[in-house]
Formats: C-alpha cells, structure tokens, sequence
C-alpha cells in the first residue's frame, strides 16, 4: 500500500474518531439524551475496531494471531475477575456494553485488543525515538534493557488508561464494583495481564506502522480523562 493511500486512511479514521468522541462526549456532559449517548457506546468501540483494521498496513499472520490472543486473553480474565474474584476483585457487568458470554460482553475482548495495541504504538515509536537519539549521541542501549523497558513502560502505559477509565465506566454502568470502591489489586492485574500480552506482541511482530491506533489510544484517554473530572 502507498504511503499517500495509508496516509489518507488514517487521516479519515483519525477525523471519524474524533467526530464520534467529541459528540459523545458533549452528548454525555450537555444535552439531555446522555442516555442514547451511553447505549451507543457498542457502536462507537465496533467502529473504533473496524478503523484500525482497515488502516492497519500488512496485516500478517502473526497480527490476527495477537489479535486473537488479546481477545481471548483479555476475556476470559475478566470472566475468571466476574465468577472468581480470582483477578482485578469483586465487580459485575451491567448490560450497556452489549451481550456477552458467561456474564462478560464480548467486546470486553476487543478492548484488551485495542488498548494493549494501541499502547504498545505509542511505545513502538518512542522506542525507536530513544534508539536514534542514543545512536546520535553514541551510546549503545542493551537489548535486555531496551526489551524490558519496551514491555514494562507499555503495560504501564495500558494500566494508566484503565486508571482513567475505570471511575467514568462505574457511572456509565459498564460494569459495578463492590461497594463501589475500585481495588489497587485490580490495576496489578491489568499491569500483569498487559505485561504479558506486551510480551506475546514482541515475539509475534505483528507491526506495521499504525497512526491511528496510536491516535485512537490518545483520544480515548483524553475522552475518559474529561468524563473522569466533569461527569
């Protein structure tokens, strides 16, 4: 695919996304529909998905195989959170996010896809940023080094955006804790469980350069962050 052509479809995913979070999140903070706003919430997340497949360059083996994982992954943790308590602590979804399977939407599995990926886009090019700034000043980075700061600062980086979420999604009723408090537990498994797939993603290469996953991650954050402090 050309540069010129890739370019041109992140541009228009990149102003679709933009469309749909800034009239979500006006709908949710100004209008009286906040409601219809919400219940759309599975429209906006499957359209955010099929954006980043259609401007995803390359899409080898190893990124339907990662896509896959993350998906699976991602779902039956939080079946395993839901039933056992066993990870992230004692929390129930509610029915906004569309149906599901043993007691958890399916598109729970699309979300651990797109923020793992999207993260691991920030970090891919600011990866590559650190390596040529080092390499101009001639200083040679370990491979170990580099590998584990690439998985841990990602999976961060994802840990940080369920940080953001997690308080907007309680009064949104995607899902309810217990007594309504949010455990730290539940971040140290988010931390864990995206410290793994960020070392599954490593091994499987799946990448091509994808803007708009990396953009797609920055909106999103921003969109829970101003639901975080005005909803």
């Amino acid at each position: 695919m050309s540069s010129n052509k890739t370019s041109r479809k992140e541009s228009i995913a990149l102003g679709i996304a933009l469309l749909f979070h800034t009239c979500g999140l006006a709908g949710m903070l100004f209008t009286a529909h906040k409601e219809w706003f919400i219940k759309s919430t599975p429209v906006t997340l499957v359209l955010m998905f099929l954006l980043v497949l259609w401007v995803q360059e390359k899409k080898s083996l190893f990124f339907w195989i990662y896509l896959l994982i993350a998906f699976s992954i991602g779902l039956f943790a939080e079946m395993a959170g839901v039933h056992t308590g066993v990870l992230f602590g004692d929390y129930s979804y509610g029915t906004v996010l569309g149906p599901g399977f043993a007691g958890v939407p399916l598109l729970i599995g699309i979300n651990w896809f797109l923020v793992t990926y999207g993260a691991a886009s920030i970090m891919q090019r600011a990866d590559a940023w650190t390596k040529r700034k080092y390499e101009e000043a001639g200083i040679k980075i370990s491979t170990r080094l580099s590998y584990f700061s690439y998985i841990a600062d990602a999976a961060l980086l994802a840990t940080f955006f369920d940080w953001l979420m997690e308080p907007v999604a309680a009064k949104l009723g995607f899902w309810q804790w217990k007594d309504d408090v949010v455990p730290p537990y539940n971040y140290l498994c988010w931390y864990l469980l995206s410290f793994l797939l960020m070392i599954i993603l490593k091994a499987l290469k799946p990448f091509a350069p994808n803007l708009f996953a990396l953009h797609l991650f920055i909106i999103q954050a921003l969109f829970f962050l101003a639901l975080r402090t005005f909803l």
